[in-house]
């Protein structure tokens, strides 16, 4: 089934979609390719949040001190 949906962009909007146009050939591809990365972002960050709560119940809250260390460690924070 398909829908015929109306959005509005504003001018950042509307050239970001005309830049991505290029690459997915047309503004309706295009918008669908946003929504299955969009839908795909949100799952990964459910199942990120389901796991994190998983580890919070078996482990226990990480350690703030632990925390600040990989920070430091892998990321330079």
């Amino acid at each position: 089934m398909t829908r015929t949906t109306t959005i509005r962009l504003n001018g950042d909007d509307s050239r970001i979609l005309e830049e991505l146009t290029e690459e997915f050939g047309s503004h309706s591809a295009t918008i669908r390719e946003a929504l299955r990365m969009l839908a795909a972002h949100s799952r990964r960050r459910q199942a990120l949040r389901e796991f994190q709560e998983e580890w919070v119940e078996e482990f226990g809250a990480p350690d703030p001190d632990e925390v600040a260390e990989v920070g430091r460690r892998y990321f330079g924070t």
